[in-house]
């Protein structure tokens, strides 16, 4: 049986010649480190922007890099799968820190961190009241967050996928975790905000992708945890879309939703876009029925004393009725 980091003669040799090079081999660096674009790596190189896309266009048809599109943006970061991925992580590791030109590129990159936490704070603080008027009826995010660990258990979590990922909270506490996260959300501006945040926690395991939750752009059969937390409430059909986060599943795999049980606040509908005000026990369950997971935990979270005001949430655990049969732990996969 192959080795995992194995990979094929012609695969290594595209590899070697795509990588021979001294820009892509700073590309190759800066990548590791994050997901930019274009724009973002020319203003770091100081080069031509034909010259970097045409540098970019050889990485990823090496399969050393790959490529995803948010909006008009287009992102490119280290490839995560694929028989070249181990390998492309293998050169950057042998890498020395100290080199002069990787110091210098790592001192333009943290300048343009900078301008995408100026960017998204600004974003933020424009929305902030919107927000703060939403998160008033929440109940405190310490309570919510420690169920969600509790129900997830202590296991270590290979590939974590978060479904209308946001300001990317979820990815905060959940990616370190994993070998692997992946947030997506279909406002490019909200996922401008949570990589700032992500970049900020130097979470370099966690990437985002701009997407629709009916038609997701990750890969299928893939996910030990997929989290969708306070989103089928904005949704018009929660079970197709329970259906598309069910297909990201491995076999085994658990989805956790969290969101509001039943309750009357109008204002959500009418002022901040809630399709539904809340879900009941039985609805949610037969949503994971029909989408072929089993419920294996629900807890509701009420409000206590002093929380007057705060809508109840409940937290429902399914699990893909299929067996995991996989000999190979999915972070050996990845880098296949």
């Amino acid at each position: 049986m192959p080795h995992p980091q194995h990979a094929p003669f012609d695969v290594i040799l595209t590899a070697l010649t795509a990588a021979g090079e001294a820009t892509r081999l700073r590309l190759l660096a800066l990548l590791a480190e994050a997901e930019l674009t274009v724009s973002e790596l020319v203003t770091i190189l100081g080069q031509s922007q034909p010259r970097v896309s045409r540098h970019l266009k050889l990485l990823t048809e090496a399969g050393l890099v790959e490529r995803h599109r948010e909006g008009s943006w287009v992102f490119f970061l280290i490839s995560q799968s694929g028989p070249a991925a181990g390998f492309a992580r293998d050169i950057v590791a042998r890498l020395a820190p100290a080199d002069a030109h990787l110091v210098a590129d790592r001192a333009r990159l943290a300048e343009v961190r900078e301008a995408r936490a100026d960017q998204a704070a600004r974003y933020f603080a424009s929305h902030a009241a919107n927000w703060d008027e939403v998160r008033a009826m929440h109940l405190p995010e310490e309570r919510v967050e420690a169920a969600i660990f509790e129900a997830i258990g202590p296991a270590p979590l290979n590939a974590v996928l978060d479904l209308g990922t946001g300001a990317g909270r979820m990815l905060e506490i959940l990616a370190p975790l994993a070998s692997r996260a992946v947030g997506v959300d279909q406002s490019p501006q909200m996922l401008s905000v949570a990589r700032a945040r992500l970049e900020h926690n130097g979470l370099r395991n966690a990437q985002l992708r701009q997407g629709d939750l009916y038609a997701l752009p990750v890969e299928l059969d893939f996910y030990d945890l997929v989290v969708m937390h306070q989103v089928l409430h904005y949704l018009d059909d929660p079970l197709r879309a329970i259906r598309e986060a069910t297909r990201a599943l491995r076999p085994g795999g658990r989805l956790l939703i969290v969101d509001f049980a039943p309750h009357e606040e109008e204002s959500l509908r009418l002022e901040h876009a809630h399709r539904r005000l809340g879900f009941s026990t039985d609805e949610v369950a037969g949503y994971l029925a029909a989408a072929g997971l089993d419920v294996v935990m629900r807890r509701e979270l009420a409000p206590q004393s002093g929380e007057c005001g705060k809508l109840t949430v409940t937290i429902w655990l399914g699990r893909d009725r299929r067996i995991n049969s996989d000999a190979f732990p999915l972070t050996a996969r990845e880098v296949a």
